[in-house]
């Protein structure tokens, strides 16, 4: 008799903004129980853990606890998801789709949606699911609009609309439309204008805050409760920086001035930043943390630091590309003069910024980081022609190409069924204590990059069976991309945006090149090894 399969289940709950007014059916606590009682007496579900999105709209994704549990399925930690309904999963038709016909059963993840009656284990997939969901769609658009216009007429009246309070600010707590004054955080406020305006930098003042240990405003507002994210910063950054104090100098909400409709977001699009005449500015809204004096005074020299770069000549073809392999910041340009010549070096802005304490300066010339992506570039170009060569002189009969390609199908097909039962396997010797839940998470994670590799390969497959000649696999475009640029002589910006994903740079000048067909290439030299 086999073991018993159990499902490790995430429950997940949502609601947004737009559903406040609706009637209790919809609610945190009303989803809750129905999931609850959907798994009463059910002893192969077992709940791992329950997510809930309050206030999040169902038009995206880009939800914190979604996130939270995609990354859990990833971890295998999760093998099954149950939602009251396909709406509180999500609204938008094609990103639903994509999870519910792609992510999920690449991950083996059973999903449950109670009131549609849909459970992936019991049923084929339900051919008006995509109906569903467009309605979903069409009912979140409209939606949307009369909540956009409603907002917009707040925001025009001056009332705070926003999810967290600019640092130096909290919402009133009598009227959560209102602001007040922090006074700690205001009194950090007062001290960064006046070290600007006494002339310290802001890299310096930014330095002058971590040496005192004072919190930045992502960690202040986590400390006191909030379950804030500021979507700009990296998740290694909690102390202050360049651009938190180049923030805090520009925002005109310390005079007292609400500014509000910064961004515009579009149905199914990330908000994007309007242009400053567009924006709502509200006059003597709340208490000002810096008199009217003081911000002109910052603003002038603002205005005068800022340098009106020649970016034609300044910007380097590396520019956007070049990461720290630590930390992850972006690397920062320095010129040097020595007897009479210009050097260019690249540090890592972490260190420039924040100092030792925080990184270390993965110092690199350009002139040596040059050289090292020409080398290589050229060495995977070369690599590609010669093998197309090899193959091209070995005149493969297109029988012996078919049967090939047949045979690895069978055989590349056998391992993937061996991985996927060995990650079932796995989770049940997990269930039964047999391993441990860090040995389990191991395990899994191993088969699931196991997976992906084979799947790789299996689509890489199709592509040949499709084409029917190996030498027709030279005509895929990235392969003919690179043929056609030939030996590279010289890089220039345009080399480096069409075919460099990203640099890392790592310490004692050692760097990663992850290229836009850096995937393809992996299995593309690995399959034809053999024909070198």
């Amino acid at each position: 008799m086999g073991r018993q399969t159990y499902f490790s289940v995430a429950e997940y709950i949502r609601l947004s903004r737009e559903d406040g007014d609706k009637v209790e059916s919809d609610s945190i606590g009303n989803q809750r129980k129905l999931i609850a009682e959907y798994l009463k007496n059910k002893e192969e579900f077992i709940v791992y853990d329950t997510y809930i999105d309050d206030g999040f709209t169902g038009t995206n994704f880009e939800r914190t606890a979604f996130k939270r549990m995609i990354a859990d399925i990833k971890a295998g930690k999760v093998n099954c998801v149950i939602v009251k309904d396909l709406s509180r999963f999500g609204r938008d038709y094609i990103d639903t789709g994509k999870y519910l016909e792609r992510f999920f059963p690449d991950n083996d993840v059973r999903f449950i949606s109670i009131t549609d009656n849909i459970d992936s284990i019991k049923q084929a997939y339900d051919m008006l699911l995509p109906i569903k969901n467009i309605f979903n769609e069409q009912y979140a658009r409209d939606i949307s609009k009369k909540v956009h216009a409603a907002m917009n007429t707040k925001q025009k009246a001056g009332e705070f609309i926003g999810a967290f309070a600019s640092y130096g600010y909290k919402k009133s707590l009598a009227d959560k439309n209102k602001l007040v004054i922090d006074e700690y955080a205001a009194n950090v406020i007062r001290r960064i204008f006046d070290l600007y305006i006494k002339g310290n930098g802001k890299i310096k003042i930014a330095g002058m805050l971590n040496a005192e240990g004072i919190l930045c405003p992502s960690e202040y507002k986590k400390v006191n409760g909030e379950n804030y994210r500021n979507s700009n910063r990296l998740e290694s950054t909690s102390y202050w920086t360049y651009s938190t104090i180049n923030r805090i100098l520009s925002n005109e909400m310390y005079v007292g001035n609400m500014v509000q409709g910064k961004t515009q977001r579009k149905m199914h699009s990330r908000a994007k930043l309007i242009e400053r005449q567009e924006w709502i500015v509200v006059p003597n809204t709340h208490e000002a943390i810096i008199d009217i004096d003081t911000w002109n005074k910052a603003q002038k020299l603002l205005k005068r630091r800022t340098r009106n770069l020649d970016l034609q000549s300044n910007i380097s073809i590396f520019a956007g590309f070049l990461k720290c392999g630590d930390c992850g910041r972006a690397l920062t340009k320095k010129r040097y003069l020595q007897n009479g010549k210009e050097f260019i070096y690249y540090n890592c802005g972490t260190y420039v910024r924040s100092g030792s304490k925080f990184c270390s300066s993965h110092s690199i010339s350009h002139k040596v980081l040059e050289k090292i992506i020409l080398e290589d570039l050229n060495m995977v170009i070369s690599s590609i022609d010669n093998l197309k060569e090899l193959i091209a002189g070995n005149k493969i009969p297109e029988n012996d190409i078919k049967q090939e390609v047949e045979a690895d199908r069978k055989r590349i097909q056998a391992e993937l069924c061996k991985v996927r039962n060995k990650k079932r396997a796995v989770y049940e010797d997990y269930q039964e204590k047999l391993i441990s839940k860090e040995e389990y998470i191991s395990y899994r994670q191993d088969y699931i990059i196991m997976e992906e590799k084979i799947s790789k390969q299996i689509e890489h497959l199709e592509e040949k069976s499709k084409e029917g000649n190996v030498e027709d696999i030279f005509e895929l475009q990235w392969i003919k991309h690179l043929l056609e640029l030939g030996k590279v002589e010289q890089l220039d910006r345009n080399i480096v945006v069409d075919m460099v994903h990203m640099i890392k740079v790592f310490n004692n000048q050692r760097i990663k090149v992850v290229y836009n067909f850096s995937d393809e290439l992996e299995l593309f030299l690995s399959k034809y090894e053999n024909y070198r």
